[in-house]
């Protein structure tokens, strides 16, 4: 079986400041793709620089504030940056595809499963799919969002051994390089290891949305499906096949030593807005914990926000740190009836009920 990489290029690489897409950069990538391509690798691409290329086109400097404004500019930008990539890897006759993708997507579990079928048979028929956020019609991605995350999301859609994400910086470090000058490269770093976020620090790039703190959480998000990331320097000649051939100094390898979760569950813990929180008991907190076991109703103890059934909830244990997340068979007005109460009574008081369990354990993932 072919393994899958996900390559991640981000806008500071994609465009440059004052003359459009780095066309030489993109060329450059389409060369080193292809002969990862001819070392039996499937390769999928999301890149970043539709807004950019839009403001580039239209001559302005500062981006726009206005939701409206940056879908506006996203528009005129997808059409310049997907044009650049199909000539650039048509020279080597690759097919290209573009796909544009939202939260809502990902969060829908039927439209999920459908982009995964797509990916596959794009990936079948030999063409390299170009994904980028739908930021002409999602507000909440030109917000909050950013590619990092997306590329994450596709990592886990693909199963991808490798996750690579090509960024201005070389990896990451001990400190801000630019500020102090004790900063280390790490080469190598666990995905659990408590020290990752610390070492992470927001964006300062007017033209991306993500700094390194994006791509840790994004690694995180991998590492669900037991996929590596690598993050390097998109500017270093011959990034990508030095990260082929396991070449030293390429950047930062951040590895997960777990096994990986089920696909059902990597969409669970990756692509679903959290619409509520339960808090539970010790007793159920340790049955989750150590035993992997359903919640009941008889161990929440309160309940948070405005939910429906088939939501995603956080539960939390009395200091409201997260234990586990999952996909509630109740609704909030209904099940803030039934909390605390156990099956025997709930039975003698309501009668027959939809589900004996609140959160199965099967649509439930344990932090």
């Amino acid at each position: 079986m072919k393994e899958t990489w996900v390559i991640k290029i981000g806008s500071s690489l994609v465009t440059k400041s004052t003359t459009g897409l780095d066309i030489k950069n993109i060329r450059g990538w389409a060369t080193q793709i292809n002969e990862i391509i001819n070392n039996n690798i499937d390769v999928i691409l999301v890149s970043s620089g539709a807004i950019a290329e839009g403001m580039n086109r239209l001559g302005l400097i500062k981006r726009p504030s206005s939701s409206s404004q940056l879908q506006a500019l996203a528009a005129i930008g997808q059409m310049g940056l997907i044009k650049a990539y199909e000539v650039a890897f048509k020279k080597y006759n690759i097919t290209t595809a573009q796909m544009l993708l939202t939260a809502e997507d990902l969060s829908n579990r039927e439209r999920y499963l459908n982009a995964r079928n797509t990916l596959s048979n794009l990936m079948n028929y030999g063409a390299i799919p170009i994904i980028n956020e739908n930021d002409t019609i999602s507000t909440d991605e030109i917000k909050f969002g950013d590619n990092d995350t997306l590329a994450s999301l596709v990592a886990n859609l693909s199963e991808a051994k490798n996750l690579v994400i090509l960024t201005d910086q070389n990896g990451l470090y001990t400190a801000d390089p630019k500020i102090s000058k004790s900063a280390e490269l790490i080469e190598r770093i666990s995905v659990s290891d408590k020290n990752l976020n610390k070492y992470a620090g927001p964006s300062n790039n007017s033209l991306g949305r993500g700094g390194m703190i994006t791509k840790i959480t994004a690694a995180k998000k991998a590492a669900k499906s037991n996929t590596q990331t690598i993050i390097s320097n998109g500017r270093k000649k011959n990034i990508l096949i030095k990260i082929l051939n396991n070449e030293k100094n390429i950047g930062t390898f951040v590895y997960n030593k777990s096994t990986a979760v089920k696909s059902k569950k990597q969409w669970i813990a990756n692509s679903l807005k959290i619409k509520g929180r339960l808090i539970i008991d010790l007793g159920a907190k340790k049955v989750i914990k150590k035993s992997g076991k359903s919640l009941l109703p008889v161990g929440i103890k309160s309940i948070e926000g405005n939910f429906q059934k088939g939501d995603m909830l956080i539960i939390c244990g009395a200091n409201k740190v997260e234990i586990a997340r999952g996909l509630t068979n109740y609704d909030s007005k209904l099940l803030k009836k039934i909390i605390g109460k156990s099956t025997i009574e709930i039975k003698k008081e309501y009668g027959v009920f939809d589900s004996e369990v609140v959160i199965h354990r099967d649509n439930m993932i344990v932090s």
